[in-house]
């Protein structure tokens, strides 16, 4: 048996968490779970969004799957994801966009990996608030040795690129591509605007590249990377960015193959790695038993291959193509009417996967 946390969240949360565990447990795959919890639930009881029993779990088994999780507004954590990922160094951001027949779409065949760097960038949390003393101070000397002026009515944010961030990144997602079979990586960026931060991050890629000759590379410019997914993503694969590009493109591939509701994703760190759905946890749907609990089970596929578990990951993941595309047994917002009568609720959508799992 191995040892896995299994974080229920709150909102939606505990429903699909139930659900993917059971999908997961059908195959075979031999999980010991062992059930934590974080979110505005737990908050009410124990003072805290993201109790330390739960950190701590993570830390022993090394792997979660991890339910949606309302961060409370206005106070604890910006967000209890980023502390996740900053307190466990997961510094990579996989998320997978593959077509499922019979999910609602413009385009089919996607079969698209997003690796987003998790750490640095816009999103390192450097900032400095308008009309504050350190924000003047670092205002005055920006304008003392920059040709460009800013403002005394601004707000600072710092963007910090780092080489060994970029190199452990960026060699993920060619050691990613060889492992899963992969022929090209591509990495983007704004280098012909931000030569200092995104100039390295581009030097950076075509230097790790080189180590990698049976994997093709190329670079792309983040605005040109848009249209050119939506004109003919057919043209790309593994796809490697700093943060801030990485979480708008990532949603963007989403969006080519139906939304969130089938988009899974991992943060994944040298020890440790947390699979989780990337929606969020639609408190005004708890305990309904209504939602699509796939983008989660997906996560668990993805879980499985981390693991090693090939064979359980290939089972589990024709099991939901299988009962998407048939149609019959899937919640209300994959039917082409969304008040079809004949949808199903979450535990009844899994019991149909786990009926083709066992097939």
């Amino acid at each position: 048996m191995t040892d896995v946390t299994l974080i229920t969240g709150d909102g939606i949360g505990p429903e699909i968490a139930e659900a993917a565990r059971r999908c997961i447990d059908a195959t075979g795959a031999g999980i010991k779970w062992e059930l934590v919890e974080a979110g505005v639930d737990v908050m009410e009881r124990l003072g805290t969004p993201l109790p330390d029993a739960t950190v701590e779990s993570i830390k022993k088994t090394g792997i979660a799957l991890k339910a949606p999780i309302t961060t409370p507004v206005g106070k604890g954590y910006r967000s209890i994801n980023v502390h996740l990922r900053q307190t466990l160094d997961l510094y990579t951001c996989l998320r997978p966009s593959k077509s499922y027949k019979g999910v609602r779409s413009r385009y089919s065949g996607i079969d698209l990996v997003v690796v987003r760097e998790n750490t640095e960038d816009l999103y390192a949390g450097i900032e400095f608030q308008k009309g504050k003393d350190d924000t003047a101070e670092i205002i005055s000397w920006i304008n003392k040795h920059s040709k460009r002026q800013i403002g005394d009515d601004a707000g600072i944010s710092i963007k910090p690129i780092s080489v060994k961030a970029t190199e452990r990144i960026v060699t993920y997602a060619f050691d990613y591509a060889r492992k899963m079979g992969r022929k090209k990586v591509t990495s983007v960026h704004k280098a012909n605007i931000m030569k200092f931060s995104d100039g390295l991050w581009l030097d950076v890629s075509r230097e790790v590249a080189k180590q990698y000759p049976d994997i093709e590379f190329e670079d792309r410019i983040v605005d040109n990377m848009c249209m050119q997914l939506i004109q003919k993503p057919e043209l790309y694969d593994v796809i490697v960015l700093p943060n801030l590009y990485g979480d708008i493109i990532s949603d963007l591939c989403a969006g080519l193959v139906g939304g969130l509701g089938v988009a899974p994703g991992a943060n994944i760190g040298e020890k440790m790695a947390i699979f989780e759905a990337t929606h969020g946890s639609a408190p005004k749907y708890k305990g309904q038993n209504k939602v699509n609990p796939t983008a989660l089970i997906l996560s668990g596929v993805m879980m499985l291959r981390h693991m090693g578990k090939m064979a359980e990951a290939e089972k589990l993941e024709a099991a939901v193509a299988s009962v998407i595309a048939e149609g019959k047994n899937v919640t209300y917002d994959m039917k082409a009417d969304r008040d079809d009568p004949t949808a199903v609720g979450t535990s009844q959508m899994a019991d149909a996967i786990i009926e083709k799992v066992k097939n």
